[in-house]
């Protein structure tokens, strides 16, 4: 959530600004900002609404600014407004704040500031750094900034620009990422990857409690007591056209056609060269380890979560071991019972979700190993988990995820099958038959994806209603789940996912006449059932969409219309069944005339609780 730049060196600082805020529009944000020191002092420029009404108020404007930040908003305290908009200043309109997260004491330090004199323009929390550095400055831009976020209680990610010392911008982490691009003569800051591309791939990504001084021809990293640290720059292997939309309309649409190569990538490297086994070096587990594992948690997010879900089945079957899937969210609120033996798994796209986050520590602080699943490379996920199976998906700009969610499933395929060998609890034979057909999904996506016309035909019948089901049996209802989130999340539409084997127990009473479902029928051992579900919805009139395995020629007697995906052992399945899914949802959003890579009130990554 909300977006972070800054820029210093030689370059006019203002546009470098603003093209960067532009590649952080997916983050979500209802407001966006920026400031700069020129000649005359601390200029700050904002405006609440999209990134376009920022623009409108810099066209024709001349800047001939060397340093600045920006900041796109995603209200939490006070309504999307200008005044609230970030960036914001002090007293004497010579320091300027960007920031992200939750200041959750900012009552208390709002009302001793405003008894020492302060006086506040917004009803954000995040007025009260600017405040309180100015309280703390006595030349020394580094050292207040120092003493403010000792005050500070909460989550943050904050760049501070002063007149007074116009040769630095300073930044700090606590809970919400921040990364450093190292250029030559010049540096840069932002809150994602993305964003910093067009300009370098050597980076610091920040840990928690560092503070990052970004001169025109260095970069100083500290503790938050002021002892510098050495920082390796990793190099982001993400090119700069990953972060374009390439000639596609929409950012959804590419990342919906990279699934081959993206499946392809997580793959490489990971199976055998006689296909036998699964190759995991970056876990760590050793042969005991897995062979005493009682237990395994998975916890994560919105898609992430249903992914885990998808886990669930793959490694019960596979391992047999029992599995629980939690929303991260309500992971360590429930007290969850931790013995020796416990496996956790979190799953995370940006590897910086803040509840995740939260239940990855409350797990390792409950003394158990944990597992990572995520996207990107030296995320807090990635540095804070026991191990790491990284999705090699590239970058994911829409706010709906659909390379990652793939990517993800192929994960937990490659981990339930590295468990089950060392486990001996899948014969060889079944390993060597689902890794081949782990190889055979990125030809089998791309058939999928050559093929869209009639995907594209339902979702303009799909786009007028306003309720819309998904029913499935095992892994079925699984991917119904993301299907159901998926068309909701971009269309808007009203849209639920059930266990299909539940229609008798209250569901059917939804049912009307001409309500869409789409009924997902890929499990052959559940496939008569499934059947006699889909009579069930159209004996009150249903209008049924039907996604089976080609071959399930059954199917064509009982739905009004059928996609199919291709063969595929049906465990597999699920990686196969959402891409039509993904592709329904974006043609119905389009239909809609809604705004596919940027939904309302939603943000690629959460980043506060």
């Amino acid at each position: 959530m909300c977006g972070i730049v800054g820029y210093i060196g030689p370059k006019e600082a203002v546009p470098v600004l603003f093209e960067g805020l532009s590649r952080l529009e997916y983050r979500g944000y209802d407001s966006a900002g920026v400031a700069f020191l020129e000649e005359g002092g601390l200029k700050v420029l904002k405006k609440e609404g999209k990134l376009s009404a920022l623009g409108e108020k810099l066209n024709g404007c001349s800047f001939c600014a060397r340093v600045g930040i920006g900041h796109t908003r995603w209200a939490t305290h006070g309504r999307p407004s200008d005044e609230n908009a970030h960036p914001h200043v002090d007293c004497g309109g010579r320091l300027a704040v960007v920031h992200n997260g939750i200041i959750e004491n900012y009552l208390s330090l709002k009302e001793w500031l405003q008894a020492e004199g302060h006086v506040f323009r917004s009803q954000t929390d995040t007025e009260v750094l600017p405040h309180l550095i100015e309280h703390y400055y006595n030349g020394d831009l580094v050292g207040a900034v120092l003493k403010a976020v000792s005050r500070l209680e909460g989550s943050f990610a904050i760049a501070v620009i002063s007149s007074r010392e116009p040769d630095r911008i300073v930044a700090v982490r606590q809970d919400s990422p921040l990364v450093v691009g190292l250029g030559e003569g010049e540096n840069f800051l932002a809150s994602d990857i993305p964003a910093l591309l067009k300009h370098t791939r050597r980076v610091y990504i920040l840990d928690d409690g560092e503070v990052a001084v970004l001169e025109p021809d260095r970069v100083r990293v500290m503790d938050r007591s002021g002892r510098e640290v050495g920082k390796e720059a990793r190099l982001v292997n993400w090119k700069a056209d990953q972060a374009e939309k390439g000639g596609y309309d929409h950012f959804m649409l590419k990342e919906i056609y990279e699934q081959p190569k993206a499946l392809r990538d997580t793959l490489s490297g990971r199976i055998s060269a006689d296909g036998t086994r699964v190759v995991l070096d970056e876990v760590s587990l050793t042969p005991e380890e897995i062979r005493t594992l009682k237990r395994i948690y998975i916890t994560a997010c919105g898609t992430a979560y249903h992914a885990g879900l998808v886990g669930k089945y793959i490694l019960e079957r596979l391992v047999r071991l029992p599995v629980e899937v939690d929303i991260a969210s309500e992971f360590r609120y429930r007290h969850p019972i931790i013995e020796p033996g416990t496996l956790v798994m979190v799953i995370s796209q940006s590897g910086e979700t803040a509840d995740t986050l939260a239940a990855l520590r409350e797990a390792r602080r409950q003394g158990a190993r944990v597992i990572a699943v995520t996207n990107v490379v030296g995320s807090s996920v990635s540095r804070e988990a026991d191990d790491v199976i990284y999705t090699w998906a590239g970058p994911e700009i829409a706010v709906a995820s659909t390379k990652a969610y793939t990517t993800q499933l192929v994960a937990m395929y490659l981990f339930a099958l590295y468990l089950a060998a060392e486990r001996k609890t899948a014969e060889p034979g079944q390993i060597r038959e689902l890794l081949l057909g782990l190889k055979k999904l990125a030809d089998k996506a791309q058939s999928i994806l050559d093929n869209t016309v009639e995907i594209k035909d339902f979702a303009g019948e799909f786009a007028t209603c306003k309720d819309l089901f998904f029913i499935g049996r095992g892994l079925d209802y699984a991917v119904a789940l993301e299907g159901s989130l998926k068309l909701k999340e971009i269309s808007y539409i009203h849209a639920e996912a059930y266990a299909a084997g539940e229609l008798k127990h209250g569901t059917l009473a939804l049912i009307e006449e001409k309500v869409p479902v789409v009924a997902l029928a890929t499990q052959v051992s559940l496939f008569d059932k499934m059947i006699g579900n889909i009579q069930e919805v159209n004996a009150r009139g249903a209008s049924v969409l039907a996604l089976a395995m080609q071959g399930l020629k059954e199917v064509e007697k009982v739905a009004g219309k059928v996609v199919y995906i291709p063969e595929t052992n049906p465990v597999l399945a699920p990686v196969l069944t959402v891409i039509p899914l993904q592709l329904l949802a974006y043609h119905t959003a389009v239909a809609r005339g809604c705004d596919v890579d940027k939904p309302r009130n939603l943000a690629k990554s959460v980043t506060v609780e």
